[in-house]
């Protein structure tokens, strides 16, 4: 497989992965508008741990984990700050 053709899956799934997080972002939403209802704080540090603890067990290649596990703290990081955002209108 030439340069072209990797750079080629890459944007496809580059692709596939925006619309995967877009998606991850409105049940983030929802998390939010159900966190304002019910006064929940935006962050929950034992939830956040067990998420990242799941999806570290996801990975099949163990070369992979740890970027994989720091990509999706970020993620979080992220929807922390729509929430927090969000939950000041």
């Amino acid at each position: 497989m030439n340069l072209d053709e990797i750079r080629k899956q890459i944007d496809e799934t580059d692709q596939a992965l925006t619309a995967l997080i877009e998606h991850r972002m409105v049940l983030v939403l929802q998390v939010a508008e159900y966190k304002k209802k019910s006064g929940k704080a935006v962050l929950d540090s034992n939830r956040e741990q067990i998420v990242l603890d799941k999806v570290g067990s996801y990975v099949k290649n163990p070369d992979y984990q740890a970027s994989i596990v720091s990509t999706y703290k970020d993620i979080m990081a992220h929807s922390r700050e729509f929430q927090t955002q969000f939950l000041k209108k």
